[in-house]
């Protein structure tokens, strides 16, 4: 990797790192930095923008030699980052900093590092002959619920663009990772009926509705244990199900009228996750029409907050040969965390995850990427565009 190639490479992360793309924020700025570079090199992004219009994807293909832009390979990246409140940093977490071999700030491992090495590379995408086509999939808003990727992949099927395979760059210790679980997020709000505590038996207790929601919960969570399905590719090997977050009450005096409990499960993909949803929906019009014995008011209202799919990709489907052989450490690792790749996976396009970083260095203060993953991202992308290209033999 030449001297100058990496300076262009942590220049660009660095301008990357340096927009406030937390999730709550517009990631507007980002992208059309993104596009600029993309225009720069001849190629016209597409803009998928948000309901509200605050946010955009961008989808940006790279043809091939002869024009094509149907199949290829999808470079899947998402520009939003997890806030900072509330963490004790070192440094200003939106001002790249190098110590001792890693690159300090907010997006430095997850993802901003494997979207800077992309568009480095974008001049030498542009120059390069491509046997096939390769296309850039930047998404907003996936640190809450995965939730851009899927009018992004929507415009993908929409364009008939049928990718034979797909890279999400999440780190992974440039690791080829074949499989994730499944992320669910559910709140279920009780309302009952409030009144001063010296009266309970005439109102409703929220919370004491809410508990029989919790129990229900950690059952099925202890049935999981015990009887799974399970997959040792995982570290923990079975679908986890948790009560994350209750809040209810107003007065240690008062009955409360208001509880709202937060629960998850990680699927695997041999869980069947709608009869799972559906088993606590069923749970959750019991206890409303226990509740509403006593005053018909009461409601218990499930919904849906965040999810995506999970993925488990064959281990000899093609995209996981072509990633080691881009220079991607072979491995039957499965891992704990959510990425975009179920989401691509659902629409028949073959996914792993492999980027770099650690995840472990995620989400926490002073998050931060060690300079040689940066450089191993750059020699995969490298390997990518050289083994996609045509070479001059080839047309002899």
């Amino acid at each position: 990797m030449s001297a100058s190639s990496a300076e262009r490479t942590m220049a660009e992360v660095a301008a990357l790192i340096r927009f406030d793309t937390t999730s709550r924020e517009s990631n507007l700025a980002l992208v059309e930095h993104a596009a600029g570079r993309l225009r720069a090199v001849g190629v016209e992004p597409e803009l998928v923008p948000s309901p509200d219009g605050a946010k955009a994807n961008v989808l940006a293909s790279f043809p091939a030699a002869d024009g094509t832009t149907e199949g290829g390979i999808v470079l899947s990246a998402h520009t939003d980052v997890v806030p900072v409140d509330g963490q004790r940093w070192s440094s200003d977490p939106f001002e790249p900093e190098v110590r001792d071999g890693r690159l300090y700030a907010r997006g430095s491992a997850d993802m901003k590092s494997f979207l800077g090495v992309l568009l480095a590379k974008a001049p030498q995408l542009a120059a390069a002959r491509l046997a096939e086509p390769v296309h850039l999939a930047l998404s907003y808003d996936e640190e809450v619920g995965c939730v851009g990727a899927v009018g992004l992949v929507d415009e993908i099927v929409r364009r008939g663009i049928r990718p034979r395979g797909c890279v999400v760059g999440e780190p992974s210790g440039m690791q080829v990772v074949r499989g994730h679980k499944s992320m669910n997020v559910f709140r279920a709000h009780v309302r009952g009926v409030a009144i001063h505590s010296s009266l309970a038996p005439h109102g409703v207790n929220a919370i004491g509705a809410a508990t029989e929601l919790v129990r229900f919960v950690e059952g099925i969570a202890a049935e999981m244990r015990e009887q799974g399905p399970f997959d040792d590719g995982y570290l923990v090997p079975h679908t986890t199900v948790s009560v994350n977050r209750i809040d209810g009450g107003i007065a240690i005096n008062t009955v409360p009228a208001e509880c709202t409990v937060h629960f998850e499960f990680r699927g695997l993909t041999s869980v069947d996750h709608e009869a799972l949803e559906q088993r606590f929906a069923a749970e959750c019009r019991r206890i409303e029409a226990g509740m509403r014995e006593r005053d018909d008011s009461c409601r218990v209202e499930l919904a849906v907050i965040a999810s995506a799919p999970g993925v488990d990709t064959p281990a000899d489907a093609d995209i996981v040969a072509l990633a080691a052989g881009w220079g991607g450490l072979p491995s039957d690792r499965k891992v704990t965390y959510c990425t975009e790749a179920g989401i691509f996976a659902g629409a028949g396009i073959p996914t792993v995850v492999c980027g770099p970083g650690d995840i472990a260095q995620a989400h926490g203060p002073d998050e931060f990427i060690e300079l040689e993953q940066i450089a191993a991202c750059e020699a995969f992308v490298d390997r990518l565009i050289a083994g996609l290209s045509i070479h001059s033999e080839e047309t002899a």
